[in-house]
């Protein structure tokens, strides 16, 4: 990423060429040589270097002569409208991959050059971070810098930790101290601190529908934004009635209903879209939708934005590899790019790419 980057859903289209199985989710077809396994959205090397982090002292010098090769990671920042949103960035490679992803979440720190307009890291400038792994849980500490944020982010700050780091295969969940010292709550406003946290917490989370929040569970899906010219995913975690049991069902009512108060947000699907029926059989999702579906189109087509939402959202759901679509029980249906969608269509490694 750099200052005031100008990249579009089509360049995401194009840059998301590194896909896990079938149909890509941008369209194009793979070849078997070139499936990873699926919903894992590290690469296979991240396992090894997770776990092999430990205290990472002295592998800066090591780093530095590497420092030509890059990879594609996920940071989670801050956007223009106060979401915690993944953009992807090419970072040196490194065998403390976990340090390097928390490193570029500072502020003033090595991702400052790499912003697009109108975010921001997430840790407060200067802070200092040391990483150590414990099975499948990796332990953050951070100087006393950690403290010095806005209220506001508090909650953001802990979402956007949590999830740039449990991008790794090998990281469940995370612990946060400062000091040496594990926070039990926020320093600043007071947010408790579970004992470990992990994207079964959420992210920008919106309770606004909920009464009572005992009888609701997470569930969370994608809906798009906009700044200066550029658009891009975010997830939205909601809460549902605990009795409502099909969870395909469930993310895809929410994407009907849309973002509600969510400002700023938007989604491309109609509200006439009906899902008429759904399957699941050995990691895919069948759905069948009326003609609504296709919004403005009129070709058996079925838009970007549309298709990216169902996909993103609904391999969040634990098992869910791969989304293929039907309508009214008519294959057939290709998305803009005239790739069927009536196939296997999958999640992307890493969402929100762009020319960085």
């Amino acid at each position: 990423m750099r200052n005031k980057t100008k990249y579009t859903l089509a360049t995401t289209v194009i840059a998301s060429s590194v896909l896990l199985s079938g149909c890509g989710l941008f369209g194009g077809e793979k070849t078997m040589e070139e499936i990873d396994p699926p919903q894992n959205e590290s690469y296979t090397n991240d396992l090894e270097t997770v776990e092999q982090e430990g205290t990472e002292e002295g592998a800066s010098e090591t780093n530095e002569e590497v420092a030509t090769e890059t990879i594609p990671r996920e940071l989670y920042l801050i956007d223009a409208n106060g979401f915690v949103v993944s953009q992807t960035v090419n970072l040196p490679k490194t065998e403390s991959v976990a340090k390097q992803a928390v490193e570029y979440l500072i502020e003033g720190g090595p991702v400052s050059e790499m912003l697009p307009s109108g975010f921001r890291a997430v840790i407060p400038q200067d802070t200092e971070v040391s990483v150590n792994m414990d099975g499948h849980t990796v332990v953050v500490d951070f100087s006393k810098e950690f403290t010095n944020y806005q209220a506001e982010d508090e909650q953001k700050i802990l979402q956007a930790i949590t999830y740039t780091l449990t991008q790794f295969e090998s990281i469940q969940d995370v612990e946060i101290s400062v000091n040496g010292n594990k926070l039990e709550e926020m320093p600043v406003n007071g947010t408790p601190i579970t004992d470990k946290l992990s994207r079964a917490d959420g992210i920008n989370i919106d309770n606004s529908d909920v009464t009572d929040i005992t009888s609701t569970k997470p569930i969370t899906v994608y809906f798009i934004a906009e700044n200066d010219g550029n658009e891009y995913y975010v997830p939205v975690t909601k809460r549902i009635k605990t009795s409502e049991q099909d969870n395909v069902v469930n993310v895809i009512n929410e994407l009907i209903k849309g973002p509600g108060l969510a400002a700023n947000l938007y989604n491309d699907i109609h509200g006439d879209v009906e899902l008429l029926g759904s399957t699941y059989a050995d990691g895919k999702v069948t759905l069948d939708f009326n003609e609504a579906i296709f919004g403005s189109f009129n070709d058996k087509m079925i838009s970007t934005h549309v298709l990216n939402t169902i996909v993103l959202s609904l391999t969040e759901q634990e098992g869910v590899e791969s989304v293929a679509i039907t309508v009214e029980g008519e294959k057939g249906i290709v998305n803009e790019a005239g790739t069927s969608v009536s196939e296997p269509v999958t999640r992307p490694e890493k969402v929100n790419t762009g020319s960085f």
